[in-house]
This record gives structure tokens, C-alpha cells and sequence, in this order.
């Protein structure tokens, strides 16, 4: 098994810098990484120098507490600089208020805003998600028009974990793939991760 091309390889620091970006394009290039996940600001500078590269960036990150309208001006603009991929961050409080409906529109309206260019991640944030929670989160992003259901930003209390994607892997029946992110270091969880099922992995690190 390939583990790079299912390597979304990651730097959203706050003080990531234009060389720090372009290393990690060059590495990213050289293994065959299925993308580089970076900030919003870097897309473009990425689109113009590394064309073969698969563009990802983040949306709502890492907090997903902006509104559904922001987010989506968010998504149009990365879309338009280049990007090929948004990992949006779900409204976790809205979430938490039990208010399904608004989170399942959130995700439905960043998918039309992307008009079918590109891959529609969705990040649900587990570790601040009881188990029920996070089968809840997973079968609401599973009926939404989204590609992927995301462990972890990588800025909670904690990363992925194997029993979280136990769990969305339990309630998905629509095809939707999974990401695993947040604290996936080694060689040997990043196998293990894809034999769960994950069809991506986040690492700002590669092994």
C-alpha cells in the first residue's frame, strides 16, 4: 500500500511562512501526496508555482463557529484562487445545541457553493463529542452532499483516535469517506488507519 497518496500533508500554523509552504509543497510533490492542506492566504501562491499539486484548505478553522455565510464567502474565494479541496469545520455549538438541521444546511450550502469543483471534507471535531455524538455527527454529514467526514482540526484537546473511526465508520451508508487527523505521527497508525477504512490521513509530518 502507497501510504503518501492517501497523505494529506499539513501546515496550518499561525506562523507559517511562504518558504515554510513552499518545503512542504516541494516534499509533498516528491512523495506523491494526495494533497498539502495550508491556509487560505497560501492557495494562490500555491496554485501559480506548484500546478500538479492537489490544493486543500480549511474553512470555519478551527474554531467552525463563523456563520453559514461566511463560511461559504470563504469556500468561493478559495475555490476561485485555486483550491481543490475545503475542510470545512462543522458549527460545533449548533451541534451541540442539538440544532441538526442548521449543521446539515451549513454543509449543504458550502457544497453548492463549491458548484461540484472539488472535494467537500467535513471536519466534526470528536474529541468534544460523546460516542453518540459523533455516530449523530457522521450520519448527518453521510446525508449531506459532502465527500468526507473528518476526525479532527488538530487544535482540540486531543487528535483522532481508532475507536472514533470505529464509530463513523459504523454510521456511514452512503459512501461517504473518512479522514483521520490530529496527532497521526508514525509509520504503523497511519497503516492501521487505512486498514479501518480512512480513505485520507492528515499528517504534518510524513513518515
Amino acid at each position: 500500500m502507497n501510504i503518501y497518496e492517501h497523505i494529506d500533508y499539513t501546515l496550518l500554523k499561525a506562523t507559517a511562512t511562504y518558504n515554510d509552504i513552499w518545503n512542504l509543497c516541494e516534499e509533498a510533490v516528491e512523495h506523491g501526496c494526495a494533497s498539502v492542506c495550508i491556509p487560505s492566504n497560501f492557495v494562490d501562491f500555491v496554485f501559480n508555482h506548484f500546478p500538479t499539486l492537489k490544493i486543500c484548505t480549511v474553512v470555519g478553522f478551527p474554531l467552525g463557529n463563523s456563520t453559514v455565510n461566511t463560511k461559504v464567502a470563504e469556500t468561493m474565494e478559495a475555490i476561485e484562487n485555486g483550491a481543490d479541496e475545503i475542510d470545512m469545520v462543522m458549527n460545533i455549538s449548533e451541534f451541540k445545541n442539538r440544532n441538526y438541521y442548521y449543521v446539515k444546511n451549513e454543509i449543504e450550502s458550502i457544497a453548492f457553493a463549491m458548484r461540484g469543483h472539488g472535494t467537500l471534507k467535513v471536519i466534526i471535531e470528536t474529541c468534544y463529542l460523546t460516542d453518540e455524538e459523533i455516530a449523530i455527527a457522521t450520519r448527518i454529514v453521510d446525508e449531506s452532499s459532502a465527500d468526507f467526514v473528518k476526525t479532527s482540526t488538530g487544535f482540540g484537546s486531543r487528535g483522532a483516535s481508532f475507536e472514533d473511526v470505529l464509530i463513523m465508520k459504523a454510521n456511514i451508508s452512503n459512501g461517504t469517506m473518512i479522514k483521520a487527523s490530529g496527532g497521526i505521527r508514525t509509520k504503523e497508525d497511519m497503516m492501521k488507519y487505512l486498514m479501518l477504512g480512512c480513505e485520507r490521513i492528515g499528517a504534518s509530518k510524513l513518515p
